[in-house]
């Protein structure tokens, strides 16, 4: 089969590969509505999805959804989420975006991106996990993974995650962002690893424009 030679023929046979290689990816982030997964990607900022999988059943136990986390004390919401990094500061956040679903959205997640990256604590990165994976809507995250295959396929040669998801976006259809995106992560973390990018067994190595064997 010929080497794709545009950025587009790139993605598109990343996205067929990845696509084989991860039938079942999906989001590592446990929820169990929209909230629980806008609360929880706020919280894995500098944090594992593990890390945060840890202390979110019982922060849910104690604020099952925005009306009632937009009433906790930061003191209590900081002992239940401290054991990830910057807990103090991501108290402050999920109890402000609490406190605006229930002013602005009656306690609902909504589902523009304009309306999204209007909450506190919440990025394009945020807002396109919650808008694919929760509201089944089109959106590419692009996190540290997805950002530096990106760069290492030459689908891109930019370094700002917005401008990267902007270059994606046209390459893969709307329906099929989110889980690409996933796919590039698991990809990420499990071969094309950033340290020692395992090419020997890599399934996108013999059109990878940075591949060393």
């Amino acid at each position: 089969m010929a080497k794709p030679r545009s950025p587009k023929g790139r993605a598109r046979r990343t996205h067929e590969r990845l696509a084989q290689e991860y039938p079942d990816a999906e989001c590592e982030l446990d929820h169990e509505n929209p909230f629980q997964l806008l609360v929880a990607t706020i919280l894995s900022a500098q944090a594992t999805d593990v890390g945060v999988n840890k202390v979110t059943p019982g922060l849910f136990a104690r604020f099952g959804d925005a009306e009632a986390l937009a009433g906790a004390s930061h003191e209590e919401v900081e002992q239940l989420i401290g054991s990830l990094g910057l807990f103090r500061n991501k108290a402050k956040s999920i109890i402000k975006c609490a406190k605006q679903l229930v002013e602005r959205h009656d306690g609902r997640v909504p589902t523009s991106m304009t309306d999204l990256t209007a909450l506190a604590g919440v990025g394009r990165k945020t807002a396109n996990v919650v808008r694919s994976v929760a509201l089944d809507l089109p959106g590419l995250p692009v996190d540290t993974h997805v950002l530096r295959l990106s760069r290492l396929l030459e689908l891109t040669t930019e370094t700002d995650p917005v401008k990267v998801e902007y270059d994606l976006n046209p390459m893969i259809p709307a329906t099929e962002r989110g889980v690409f995106s996933l796919r590039m992560i698991l990809h990420g973390r499990r071969v094309c690893v950033a340290r020692r990018p395992n090419c020997a067994e890599c399934v996108l190595n013999d059109f990878c424009p940075s591949v060393q064997i």
